[in-house]
């Protein structure tokens, strides 16, 4: 195989490269995704995402089980997957970094793409530094993103969408405290995968997976859990991801409002918009309780399961139990 280098170079046309920046390394030591700064050629610089795949993981979390490890295997096919067939079809108000090249070759993996920092999208925000107006923006991108996929088949991508998926997740489940949850999380899963109106979900909306630009213009990346599903689970897992209790208490309304209209404007017209909202808003408290018992299992004690989680799980509950 040529080397990364000289890949890199043919799909920019770029002259040289001037300079390469560790940006991160992948989850359990997998690969890395560096920074290629060019000379010449069509781009100033690209992200390379590196993937090179052991036999068996090495989890930060001591989660190393052959289940673990197919599932980031499947998980990096499913973005590849996503780069070559599906990132073409979004556009700027669903912005994700197109693909400039792919390759695969045993247990490697290859995907040159855009930059974003370069293509007006440098900043990152952290939960002490994003602003109610940040989580609007992403929301917003959220809508265009459901709204786009409304009713897409997930070829090529997971059957369910989110890394916490419950039949990923037997671990998880075992390990949970929460008894009247754990008997009822198949329940759950159940009732958002039946969900009459599914989309495509991001499947790790998480605030550190959007990049913005200076005026407020947002990008999203990092697509290995991109499936089917009822957006409503990317919404709850992004509000998840940025405030507190206290905040999640005071601005759900208007958060899930302001998903919701920009949602209504995209929306195709074959579909009843009324009829996705009632069911996608009675379904937020189970996308919240589906996050609550991967927790439990995973990280108890985690922060995000605070008294606003714990009210909204505990709805969904008893919902189910009567």
């Amino acid at each position: 195989m040529p080397s990364i280098e000289s890949q890199i170079l043919k799909c920019t046309k770029a002259s040289a490269i001037r300079s390469i920046t560790h940006v991160q390394t992948l989850w359990s030591g997998y690969g890395a995704i560096k920074r290629y700064t060019l000379e010449g050629g069509e781009y100033s610089s690209v992200i390379v995402k590196h993937i090179q795949l052991p036999e068996s993981g090495k989890h930060p979390r001591g989660w190393n089980t052959d289940l673990s490890h197919q599932r980031k295997v499947k998980s990096y096919a499913v973005e590849s997957y996503w780069y070559e067939h599906y990132a073409k079809l979004t556009d700027s108000h669903c912005k994700v970094p197109q693909l400039l090249h792919s390759e695969c070759e045993g247990n490697m993996r290859l995907l040159v793409m855009e930059d974003l920092n370069a293509s007006g999208f440098p900043i990152r925000l952290v939960p002490e530094t994003v602003t109610l107006d940040h989580a609007k923006n992403c929301l917003t991108w959220l809508a265009h993103f459901h709204a786009k996929f409304m009713g897409v088949e997930p070829k090529g991508l997971w059957e369910t969408g989110t890394y916490w998926y419950l039949k990923t997740r037997p671990d998880e489940l075992a390990k949970m405290t929460n008894k009247s949850l754990k008997q009822v999380a198949p329940a759950i899963d159940q009732k958002l995968n039946n969900a009459t109106y599914q989309s495509l979900v991001h499947g790790d909306a998480k605030l550190a997976n959007f990049c913005f630009g200076e005026e407020n213009q947002v990008a999203a990346v990092d697509f290995q859990y991109v499936g089917k599903g009822c957006g409503i689970k990317d919404v709850a897992y992004f509000i998840s991801s940025c405030f507190t209790e206290e905040v999640c208490n005071q601005f759900e309304d208007e958060l899930l409002m302001h998903y919701f209209n920009v949602l209504e404007i995209n929306m195709v017209n074959s579909i009843d918009f009324k009829l996705v909202k009632e069911e996608w808003l009675s379904l937020y408290k189970f996308a919240w309780a589906d996050l609550y018992r991967f927790l439990d299992g995973w990280s108890s004690g985690h922060w995000k399961m605070h008294k606003y989680s714990k009210r909204l799980t505990q709805a969904a509950i008893n919902e189910l139990n009567h």
